[in-house]
């Protein structure tokens, strides 16, 4: 009775980890890149600057676990690094963020290192005024169940 009840555990746990559903790199990639996008066009109302649509960006990612060789799912540290182009732009922006993904879905992603184009965690507006910027640290969550459409 008690080895059935630990074969049920193991099985639990493995379909959690490895079934339909759960954290993995496509589903972050598929939520951080649009959430990157959309704060983008924000910033920019904020800072006073012409809109700019967040699908013009085509904002990608591309993610990755920290520190477990191939490991392709499961919450905790993960790198995404993002490509973003502005308008008549050839080449694309490339910033990195360092992720911590909860096992719901959740996520906190916080610019790896000083890129030049993004900022600190604050930027002067130009009145002069100091503002959070929304693009060096942000949240988001996605759906951890059933299946990624493609994008």
């Amino acid at each position: 009775m008690m080895v059935a009840g630990g074969l049920v555990a193991v099985l639990v746990v493995a379909v959690l980890r490895h079934g339909p559903g759960g954290v993995t790199g496509t589903r972050i990639e598929a939520a951080v890149a649009p959430t990157f996008a959309n704060l983008i066009h924000v910033q920019r109302s904020i800072l006073g600057m012409p809109p700019l649509e967040a699908s013009t960006l085509r904002a990608s990612a591309q993610c990755h676990k920290v520190g477990i060789a191939k490991e392709t799912r499961g919450a905790g540290d993960w790198t995404c690094t993002l490509l973003w182009f502005t308008p008549g732009q050839r080449t694309p922006l490339r910033d990195t963020f360092d992720l911590s993904v909860t096992p719901d879905g959740c996520y906190t992603a916080t610019a790896d290192g000083a890129e030049a184009h993004l900022g600190g965690p604050t930027l002067t507006a130009p009145d002069g005024t100091t503002i959070t910027n929304l693009l060096y640290t942000f949240d988001g969550c996605f759906d951890t169940s059933g299946s990624v459409a493609a994008p």
